[in-house]
């Protein structure tokens, strides 16, 4: 189907894109903007190609609050194959060794997958896009350089064995915090274990409060634009901006709470609340995200673009 070469539709919300292996994120997040025809769009946590699984793309307004997205803990699903270690901790990157497996029994890796359960210090590897001085990690590892890397506290909630499914590779689920890289892990794992490891699949199943049956697939978004012209089918796909939220308590406001809100201006609230973020509305209709002040007011902290405010 052909696009007039405007500047795209002022498109809202977010989609849940099942990433396919062998697009970088970015290349996942150009293909939907394309299609969408939409305006502006952003995608939160990357995925590193060979991975699959969720992949929030955030349209227009919802880009206002893709870093609540970030904050959140993650599932992921991991094929780790054992005897062999590699430069990137998964199965893109070149071999620098490999070790005889041991016999290992389920008990002995559950034992040591239990070592791991908790907050800890983790290192980040070089072939990831954390940025030192300006520049990509993973753009001087190609370069064959490797740099300090300054530790960062991450927590495992869950690490749990699915099935062996050969002497080399184990089928592994975890639940952790941002910024944790599951590369990294197997990799640590591998070394407890004495024979090495790497990450030969990875597949995101949990984020924040999204699951991976709420995914939409890349092949489902290509058949509904093969379809029609008209984005009702593709519309569809796309969940309201405060999706975004999800895992955010609610609030509702008054007319004058609201008034106030849009000014600008922190409220005093006439209900019981938690410390941190709000959803706020006012009358199911999505007015932004709200901060609790130390003086107990709610105070507004991002706001959604309102056509009549």
């Amino acid at each position: 189907m052909a696009r007039k070469k405007f500047r795209g539709r002022n498109l809202s919300g977010l989609l849940l894109l099942d990433k396919p292996p062998g697009l970088t994120s970015n290349q996942a997040l150009q293909e939907v903007k394309k299609i969408f025809f939409a305006k502006k769009a952003g995608h939160t946590g990357s995925l590193d190609p060979i991975a699959t699984g969720i992949l929030p793309i955030c349209f227009g307004e919802a880009t206002k609050f893709s870093q609540f997205l970030l904050d959140t803990d993650k599932k992921y699903q991991i094929t780790c194959r054992l005897g062999t270690k590699t430069t990137s901790q998964d199965s893109q990157g070149e071999i620098t060794e490999t070790l005889a497996v041991p016999d290992l029994t389920p008990e002995q890796i559950k034992k040591e997958l239990k070592n791991f359960l908790g907050p800890q210090m983790q290192t980040p590897p070089m072939h990831s896009a954390i940025k030192v001085n300006g520049k990509p990690l993973y753009k001087l590892a190609h370069q064959g350089k490797e740099i300090e890397r300054q530790a960062r506290p991450i927590e495992i909630y869950s690490f749990e064995m699915v099935k062996i499914l050969d002497k080399q590779t184990l089928l592994l689920e975890v639940h952790c915090s941002k910024g944790t890289y599951a590369r990294t892990l197997i990799a640590d794992l591998g070394d407890n274990l004495g024979c090495g490891a790497h990450v030969s699949g990875l597949r995101r199943t949990g984020f924040g409060a999204f699951n991976i049956e709420e995914t939409v697939s890349m092949d489902k978004i290509h058949e509904l634009y093969r379809q029609q012209d008209d984005f009702t089918g593709l519309n569809k796909l796309i969940l309201p901006v405060d999706e975004t939220l999800r895992n955010i308590d609610k609030i509702e406001l008054s007319p004058d709470e609201k008034f106030y809100i849009l000014q600008g201006q922190p409220i005093q609230v006439n209900q019981p609340v938690k410390e941190g973020l709000l959803r706020m509305y006012f009358k199911d209709e999505f007015i932004g995200i709200g901060q609790i002040l130390d003086d107990g007011r709610l105070g507004p902290k991002r706001l959604i673009k309102r056509e009549n405010p």
